[in-house]
């Protein structure tokens, strides 16, 4: 059985705070360094201007999406971010995302259609209710392992539980797939991307 996640049995866990768009311009490098060899995305965007194009992308999920639609935490500096979706304004997300799509197919580069397929294949896992969906997280490589990946992630959790909806989450490292047992997630499939991507999983924590 997967454990639970209770902030009553875990360590004190270090500060964290909800984002403001000062905060943006640090958020995204974190984010851009976070991701610079993460197996998704060296496999959907394009090589050319690669860390440029990963910058953008990652100023669309902080700047547009966490904070226009959804909600985003951040330690205080800034070295740990995440990024969520909300199930209480689906419509407008939907229309966002919509807007946004030739934007993030235009970053991809020559990696576009691999984008799409790779995308697809997770639409086929993801829950069609309504629940908090975990749109990226991220620790600056400087600052990892210091329980920052669980801080920034706990205010999410909380308020999922809080409003009785699932919390939904993504990762293409298999080494990351206990950690977010360890928050009471639990596999809800594994992916094999098209185009010789990446494994990933889909993960799910019920409420």
């Amino acid at each position: 059985m997967t454990p639970g996640y209770s902030m009553s049995n875990r360590p004190k866990l270090p500060p964290v705070r909800p984002a403001t768009p000062a905060d943006i311009p640090q958020a995204v490098e974190t984010l851009t360094q976070a991701f610079a060899h993460y197996t998704w995305t060296q496999h959907t965007v394009s090589a050319t201007n690669f860390l440029d194009r990963l910058r953008a992308t990652n100023d669309l999920f902080v700047r547009r999406i966490g904070l226009e639609q959804g909600r985003v935490w951040v330690t205080d500096d800034a070295s740990a971010v995440a990024v969520w979706t909300t199930p209480h304004a689906p419509e407008r997300t939907r229309a966002l995302f919509t807007e946004l799509a030739p934007l993030f197919a235009d970053l991809a580069g020559d990696r576009a259609p691999q984008a799409a397929r790779a995308r697809q294949a997770m639409a086929q896992h993801r829950p069609t209710q309504p629940v908090w969906f975990l749109g990226v997280v991220g620790v600056h490589p400087d600052a990892q392992r210091g329980g920052l990946g669980r801080a920034v992630l706990a205010p999410g959790i909380t308020a999922a539980e809080q409003d009785g909806y699932a919390a939904f989450a993504e990762t293409s490292a298999a080494g990351n797939v206990p950690f977010y047992e360890s928050l009471g997630f639990a596999t809800r499939a594994t992916v094999d991307i098209p185009d010789n991507g990446p494994r990933s999983w889909s993960l799910l924590k019920k409420p």
